[in-house]
C-alpha cells in the first residue's frame, strides 16, 4: 500500500486529508510540526510527503531543505496558502516536486499525488543509471557523478537534466522546459538560459562549445548523449 506522510498542524485540515487519502487507498500518517516531520521523513519509508508551509518549530521550506540535505529523496508536495510565485519557485528550488495552493479540491490533490508518484516510479525512467561521456546520472539516488566524482547539482538542475535525458535527441523549447521543470508561469526564457549555462558547466567537457546539451537556434535545446 502506498504510504503518505501528511505534515499539517491544523486539525480540521489534517483530518480531512487523512479521510480523503485513506478513502483513495493510501496509508496515511499525520504529524503536526516541522521537527517531527524531519525525524519521521528520515526514519519512515514513505512513498510521498504532503508538507504544509506554515508549521510550528520549522516551516515547510526548512523541513524540505533538511530532508534533501539528509539524502531523503521521497517526493514532496508542498501545501501553501501563499499565492506569490516566488514562494512556489523557492519550494521547487530546494527540492519539492510540486505544490498545491489552498484551498484545493480533493480531486486536484489526488491528481497531483498520482502524477508525482508516476514521475517518481522507477518505470518512468529508462534505467536507474544513465551514462554519457564521463558523466553518470543516478536516478534512484538523484546524484550526478563526473569521472567518478560527485557533482553538486540543485534539485531543479537535476529535474532539467532528467527531462533532457528522457527526451534525448528531441528539441525541447524553453516553454516546454518551464512547464516540465519549473511547473509555474513565473520562470522566464532568460531564467531557463541561465540554468542551462549552469548545467553545462557541470556536465560539458567545454561549456563554451557544448557537445551534449546543444542550442537549436530559435527553438530551444537538444540533448544528445
Amino acid at each position: 500500500m502506498t504510504s503518505i506522510l501528511v505534515v499539517e498542524d491544523e486539525p480540521g485540515i489534517a483530518l480531512g486529508l487523512e479521510e480523503d487519502l485513506t478513502f483513495e487507498g493510501y496509508q496515511v500518517e499525520i504529524v503536526r510540526d516541522g521537527d517531527t516531520a524531519v525525524r519521521r521523513g528520515c526514519e519512515g519509508a514513505f512513498d510521498l510527503i504532503l508538507l504544509d508551509v506554515m508549521l510550528p518549530r520549522k516551516d515547510g521550506f526548512q523541513v524540505c531543505r533538511e530532508l534533501r540535505r539528509a539524502g531523503v529523496r521521497t517526493p514532496v508536495i508542498m501545501l501553501t496558502a501563499k499565492t506569490q510565485e516566488a514562494e512556489k519557485v523557492l519550494g521547487l528550488e530546494i527540492g519539492a516536486d510540486d505544490y498545491v495552493t489552498k484551498p484545493f479540491s480533493p480531486l486536484e490533490l489526488c491528481a497531483r499525488i498520482k502524477a508525482v508518484l508516476r514521475r517518481a516510479s522507477p518505470a518512468s525512467a529508462a534505467a536507474d543509471l544513465f551514462r554519457f561521456g564521463d558523466v553518470e546520472v543516478d536516478f534512484a539516488r538523484h546524484q550526478v557523478r563526473r569521472a567518478g566524482d560527485l557533482v553538486e547539482v540543485t534539485p531543479l538542475e537535476f529535474r532539467m537534466l532528467e527531462a533532457f535525458i528522457q527526451a534525448r535527441g528531441r528539441v525541447l523549447s524553453r516553454d516546454q522546459l518551464i512547464e516540465q521543470v519549473w511547473r509555474v508561469d513565473y520562470a522566464t526564457e532568460r531564467v531557463v538560459d541561465t540554468h542551462i549555462a549552469h548545467l553545462r558547466r557541470k556536465i560539458e567537457p567545454d561549456p563554451a562549445a557544448p557537445t551534449f546539451l546543444t542550442s537549436v537556434r530559435g527553438i530551444g535545446y537538444r540533448f544528445d548523449g
